[in-house]
């Protein structure tokens, strides 16, 4: 996260000493891309009810699971969603702002095996888990639980940024983007707990909310580069966990990301005389 900080006071930093000029003629551009993610995220409380349980691990932690990078799986238009990716389409509203809706496919998995504080009631469970906690140590065994948003964690989100140019050369043009924007997560969850069979459906959990700061690097108007930094906080109050109607999970934390993407612009609507 510390990265995170300088990362976004350097963008802030060179907005303020470039005294940025408008980017000339992206009104009425629309853009779509296509790109790929790394993704990290502070530990988190964990709380799962259901049927015989109700139960909190406390500061959890858990990474993502990029895919090895393959040609054919990466490139693929078959085989591309199965990777961390983000797909963003959007319109500029003036030269120098965007409007854009788009989707940030994230991986999430809880590390395995790790020791963590429990709070809270196992009951009925064909397990050795039985029993009321208050603040005890427990290794997270897969006989405890497996939970992973790994298809994945899905957040949907709308954008508002903005562009500036800082450097042109010929048909090479860079500029800076910073924004905001804020969403809904969608996970398909996998998650073993206890006894119970894992539930594999798509299912709206909560929302998130986040900032990003990056460099575009656009060629020929046409076709760009862009790597960027995102940044935010995600809460998700209703995870579906098993088969049971009304088990569930619930949390919160914040997340970042470093992406990649190649995309392409088009007039959309011819700017006025």
């Amino acid at each position: 996260m510390r990265h995170a900080l300088l990362f976004f006071m350097l963008i802030s930093g060179l907005g303020s000493v470039a005294q940025m000029t408008s980017t000339q003629g992206n009104k009425g551009r629309a853009f779509v891309y296509w790109g790929w993610n790394r993704a990290w995220y502070t530990a988190s409380d964990l709380h799962l009810k259901g049927y015989g349980f109700d139960f909190t691990l406390k500061h959890i932690a858990a990474q993502d699971r990029p895919t090895d990078y393959d040609t054919k799986l990466y490139f693929n238009p078959s085989s591309a969603p199965i990777p961390q990716y983000n797909f963003r389409m959007g319109y500029f509203l003036r030269q120098n702002y965007s409007i854009s809706f788009g989707m940030d496919h994230m991986k999430y998995v809880m590390v395995q095996d790790q020791t963590v504080k429990i709070n809270g009631d196992i009951h009925g469970t064909e397990t050795g888990y039985n029993g009321s906690y208050a603040d005890d140590d427990v290794v997270v065994s897969d006989q405890l639980l497996c939970f992973e948003h790994t298809d994945g964690l899905n957040y949907v989100n709308l954008e508002l940024r903005r562009f500036d140019e800082v450097w042109a050369w010929k048909k090479v043009k860079v500029a800076l983007t910073e924004g905001f924007g804020a969403g809904v997560l969608v996970p398909k969850t996998n998650a073993r707990v206890l006894d119970n069979e894992r539930n594999d459906e798509f299912h709206l959990a909560g929302y998130g909310i986040g900032a990003v700061a990056g460099l575009n690097v656009t060629f020929f108007s046409s076709f760009f580069i862009q790597s960027e930094f995102k940044g935010g906080f995600i809460n998700m109050p209703d995870i579906l966990i098993t088969q049971n109607d009304g088990d569930r999970a619930d949390q919160h934390f914040f997340f970042a990301q470093w992406n990649w993407e190649i995309g392409a612009s088009f007039r959309l609507v011819k700017p006025k005389q």
